[in-house]
């Protein structure tokens, strides 16, 4: 007899998100994706001036600002096709892409990592041992047995002194855990210096974004960075140079350790390459512009139906009719008035709660299709997309990393091993260091720019008479990010944001086909119904960020819900 399964909230993410599952024999049968808080950022825009758009729309989140910015930024000037400067499109790329891999490094270590690490096994780790693991790994510095040592007395502290703080309440001692106690150990270290090292790609945002989180810097038609190579009170050489010291620590954190500890993870548990495949039609787009106008990108974008690569059909530029076309979104499923998909330059957000009802509305997210069919977004998608479109630097690091993982589990693990919820977080990894590297490359072009004399960062924009549309998107870290925006005199008559965990968390859609949040928790085991760590795996591994999706409101108070911790 099926049992209903109800979390709610679903911790370690961005936002209110409520998961329900059918378990029976020890498996999920049947999932539902709610998110529990109302979007009505598209409402406060209606009427504004398109160029202030961006900094309201990065306030949809405290931890996604940048993307939110960019995408704006970039949906205004697309409908007015108004080039930027280079050296706008390279600040912009350096901060995509510092905040990506800074998303990258602390959903794993800090949002994920504790599903599979069991924290309290690592006190029965002999520390020298795990240095001796970790160094037959990687070259890392943090790797040496004093570390280790060091990190075993401080756990020992946590636990004798009862303050385990941020450690507290996981599932330890759960049969789904699997870790010898010495790479329990050595997640544990990385856990705390990834805390540190994670820092230095926010000091990239700020410095070149003025602040972080909420970028300061943005505008339509480029940024508002002077440069010079002779003052300290702009973006000039001194600023540059603290920029590489950084990109060269993130890259060795990122490929002597994250990409290590993700392979060592899959490794460790294979099995679990066979659950969280879900929604296989894989959607992303194209980034880090190489010229003003967005036709030219470094990391290529496109679509894969149905887990087959060689299906691959890309998506090109900014005014690609094949994306602009594609996208639609239904409210058939959501608390939303009407249940027709719409395409988002005549979208509505018209709120209509019903309570949750298994078999109608049971979400404030809507439900995007691509061509009519659900996809799944996000650094898998990614991956798979840019090795359909022969990026070989993708390709690089996923034979390496598909190389460690059969080496350590000592079979040989393919891609198809890809399409699944250990998958996501390979893909994250791999992603991660292709981003990484492309920092160094963005820096570099910069750096070239500016030595040929031009320091020009923005082009003024002009609104024409009547009504324009344009759309921005963004390979942000959790996926396809896009804005829609409807201009009439200069105003906004529209505008709609589709976000990454719109895409992966929605309910089902039209067709009444499940979202890939719900269609990945199907045939999921379940060894303990009061412990659902299992489902908690699945999901995380889309890193989900609600308050992108949706956000909440009170019309009868003004205010949102207080809760208070215990």
């Amino acid at each position: 007899m099926a049992q209903r399964i109800t979390i709610d909230p679903i911790t370690r993410i961005e936002g209110h998100l409520r998961i329900d599952c059918d378990v029976d024999g020890g498996r999920v049968r049947k999932a539902w994706s709610s998110g529990q808080m109302w979007r009505g950022v598209e409402l406060i825009l209606l009427g504004r001036d398109p160029r202030d758009a961006w900094a309201i729309t990065q306030r949809i989140c405290g931890v996604c600002t940048t993307v939110h910015a960019i995408a704006s930024v970039r949906a205004v000037e697309n409908a007015l096709k108004l080039e930027i400067p280079l050296n706008a499109q390279y600040v912009r790329n350096l901060i995509i892409l510092a905040h990506a891999v800074h998303d990258h490094i602390v959903h794993f270590y800090h949002l994920s990592a504790l599903d599979w690490v069991d924290v309290t096994s690592a006190l029965k780790a002999d520390p020298d041992a795990t240095s001796k693991l970790a160094e037959s790994l990687s070259s890392w510095h943090g790797n040496g047995r004093y570390e280790m040592r060091a990190v075993k007395e401080r756990l020992k502290g946590f636990v004798d002194g009862g303050q385990l703080g941020i450690f507290t309440n996981g599932y330890w001692g759960h049969p789904a855990m699997k870790l010898p106690p010495e790479v329990n150990l050595l997640a544990v270290a990385h856990y705390l210096q990834a805390l540190d090292i994670q820092r230095r790609a926010n000091k990239i945002v700020s410095v070149l974004g003025s602040k972080t989180p909420h970028i300061q810097n943005v505008a339509v038609g480029g940024v508002a960075n002077a440069i010079s190579t002779d003052s300290q009170s702009v973006l000039g050489v001194e600023r540059l140079m603290a920029i590489k010291g950084w990109i060269d620590e993130l890259s060795d954190f990122v490929k002597n350790v994250y990409l290590i500890d993700v392979a060592a993870v899959g490794a460790f548990y294979a099995d679990w390459t066979k659950y969280g495949a879900g929604v296989t039609n894989y959607l992303c787009v194209p980034d880090i512009p190489l010229d003003g106008k967005g036709t030219q990108f470094a990391l290529p974008g496109g679509y894969v139906p149905n887990k087959d690569l060689a299906g691959f059909k890309a998506i090109k530029t900014f005014d690609d009719e094949f994306w602009a076309k594609g996208v639609a979104e239904s409210s058939k499923h959501s608390w939303y008035e009407g249940s027709k998909a719409l395409h988002p330059y005549q979208g509505e957000t018209k709120p209509q709660y019903t309570d949750f009802k298994d078999d109608g509305k049971y979400s404030w997210l809507k439900s995007p299709t691509f061509y009519g069919k659900p996809a799944q977004v996000g650094p898998l998608s990614r991956v798979l997309c840019m090795l359909a479109a022969g990026h070989e630097p993708t390709k690089k690091y996923a034979t390496a990393a598909l190389d460690t993982v059969s080496a350590l589990a000592k079979t040989k693990v393919g891609l198809d091993a890809m399409h699944s919820t250990i998958g996501r977080h390979a893909a994250r990894a791999i992603s991660c260091a292709v981003q990484v590297d492309m920092l160094a490359d963005q820096w570099n072009l910069l750096v070239a720019n500016i030595g040929k004399g031009d320091v020009r960062t923005f082009n003024k924009p002009t609104f024409p008479k009547g009504e324009i549309m344009g759309v921005g998107y963004h390979e942000a870290p959790r996926g396809v990010l896009s804005h829609w925006v409807v201009i009439d005199e200069g105003r906004i008559k529209n505008y709609q944001c589709v976000v990454p965990s719109t895409w992966n968390a929605c309910p089902r859609n039209e067709k009444d086909e499940p979202g890939p949040y719900e269609a990945s928790l199907a045939d999921n085991p379940i060894a303990d119904p009061e412990r659902p760590l299992e489902v908690l795996r699945t999901v995380h591994s889309f890193d989900p960020c609600i308050a992108c999706a949706i956000h909440v409101t009170d019309t009868e108070n003004g205010s949102a819900i207080e809760v208070q911790a215990k």
